[in-house]
């Protein structure tokens, strides 16, 4: 029966094949319909790779069954070893007569019409409904136990989306010394998870082991050279032995929690009397219960506090990471969270309903009726010009309104480039369009030319800030200094003003 076994991995495996290429041949309009068929093709990729690993098994043939059936068939006669394996057949199905049959050629099949209606999708039940079948994070879990942490500053949930990847001291992340907490630890876990388990769901034919393998060899090389940022190993500077970390605000004094952005004024605080106050402190509180230990318990200490400091780190920068791979997904989140907050309840229902009747596929009767219906999708209706929305439909009017999209803003530093809708038309100040006209005009200081947009106003405006400077630096250059008599100094026109009142 090994080779009816082998003829059978043989067909399935060109079935898989087929299937796949029915799969990719089709792009799908709805990001739903094509997280499903990537999906599908995963799990047939799966298959795949299981069915070759028992067919190889089967052509290794390592107990010699596989050449021994041969030799029976090859050697006696034919049919009696056809009878043979009949009988068997037949006994086994006189054991189990309502054993059922899988129909692998229909199982490959992709879904059409009725089918497709009636079975569920395999993404249906994958994603929340804040994260919209992978569009967007749904991290109000991670941004609860953030809050949940000692001595964290208080984000809202938009300022957490900025902020959530960014672990110095000075930004939003805590000391170093407060993140040896078991619940720092299961709050940078649980978030790592988090991203790994949205990455594998939205990019399912990614080798995303392989993405994570690479990640953590990359941060194993900084470790062993102490090249990661915020956990290197600590060092004494000076006589009061303060321990200094490098910020994105400076040198951070983890003693006094206060960054410094000259080396030289750090220096001169190590020598202050509150600064070696707070040094005694934090020594002291570091130092506590660890004075009766031996020197041999007191290296056990420092290797399971670095391994700890090593998991930390560890879970901190494949969270940097994950998030730098999916910046694409982070700022549509965040545009996504500013626009529900300036919904009302009926708006939030009513966009909900919308999707789901838009998720919902449509029961075809008869191929001519699937084939006039898709017909009709291709045709998109927009007879107002509306923008397109991510599912390629046009947005609702009351959207379009809402946002002022059909306001019209001019900028001819831009070229006379025309954006749609006044947070478009705020937005590109900050832009390289506008910056890049500005310096075009010569204009170095572009900070001050916001709302600025018809050319001869930047210019004047231009001419008035230079101006201004050069007569600052005409006075600050051209103040005579008068002596009198009795060696008083004083500004000319002061000096011939008291002389003119018979003062001098």
């Amino acid at each position: 029966m090994l080779l009816e076994e082998q003829r059978f991995l043989h067909e399935d495996l060109e079935r898989l094949e087929q299937g796949i290429a029915d799969r990719i041949g089709e792009e799908p309009k709805q990001i739903r319909d094509r997280l499903a068929r990537d999906h599908q093709i995963a799990q047939f990729l799966n298959r795949i790779s299981s069915q070759s690993a028992k067919l190889l098994e089967i052509y290794r043939d390592a107990d010699g069954s596989r050449s021994r059936e041969i030799q029976q068939i090859g050697t006696g006669d034919p049919m009696d070893e056809f009878y043979k394996q009949l009988t068997d057949i037949k006994s086994f199905h006189a054991r189990y007569p309502n054993e059922p049959v899988e129909n692998l050629e229909r199982a490959y099949r992709p879904k059409k019409g009725a089918d497709e209606a009636a079975q569920p999708s395999i993404v249906d039940t994958m994603f929340t409904g804040e994260e919209s079948f992978g569009r967007f994070f749904d991290l109000q879990t991670c941004h609860e136990l953030y809050l949940n942490l000692p001595n964290t500053k208080r984000l809202t949930y938009v300022q957490y989306l900025d902020l959530f990847d960014n672990f110095t001291p000075g930004a939003a992340g805590l000391k170093r010394s407060e993140k040896m907490t078991d619940q720092y630890f299961a709050y940078v876990g649980h978030l790592a998870l988090d991203l790994e388990t949205f990455m594998r769901k939205t990019r399912p034919l990614e080798n995303i082991d392989k993405v994570l393998f690479e990640f953590d060899k990359k941060f194993q090389e900084e470790w062993e050279n102490d090249n990661v940022p915020d956990w290197k190993i600590e060092e004494s500077s000076g006589t009061s032995g303060a321990s200094k970390a490098a910020t994105n605000e400076g040198i951070w004094c983890e003693a006094c929690e206060k960054a410094f952005t000259n080396e030289n004024v750090y220096k001169n605080h190590l020598s202050g009397k509150k600064h070696i106050r707070a040094e005694n402190e934090r020594k002291k509180r570091e130092e506590e219960g660890s004075l009766s230990a031996t020197n041999g318990a007191n290296k056990g200490v420092t290797s399971t506090t670095r391994q700890k400091e090593r998991a930390i780190a560890e879970r901190e920068n494949r969270i940097k990471r994950l998030a730098s791979a999916m910046s694409t997904e982070r700022s549509d989140t965040r545009v996504n969270v500013e626009r529900k907050q300036g919904m009302t309840e009926k708006e939030r229902r009513q966009e909900i309903e919308n999707i789901f009747n838009a998720s919902v596929p449509t029961v075809q009767t008869t191929e001519m009726d699937e084939g006039e219906e898709g017909d009709d999708d291709e045709k998109i209706y927009n007879p107002l010009k509306l923008p397109l929305a991510w599912d390629g439909k046009p947005i609702p009017f009351w959207l379009y309104k809402l946002h002022g999209l059909g306001v019209e803003f001019a900028c001819e530093v831009c070229g006379n480039f025309v954006y749609m809708g006044r947070r478009a038309f705020d937005k590109h100040f900050n832009e390289a369009r506008h910056i890049h006209g500005l310096k075009c005009l010569g204009i170095t200081n572009t900070a001050l030319f916001r709302d600025i947009t018809r050319i001869d106003e930047a210019l004047r405006l231009w001419d008035k800030i230079q101006k201004d400077r050069r007569k600052d630096k005409v006075e600050d250059g051209s103040v005579i200094q008068m002596e009198d008599a009795e060696g008083n100094v004083m500004p000319e026109k002061v000096y011939y003003d008291l002389q003119k009142q018979g003062l001098l």
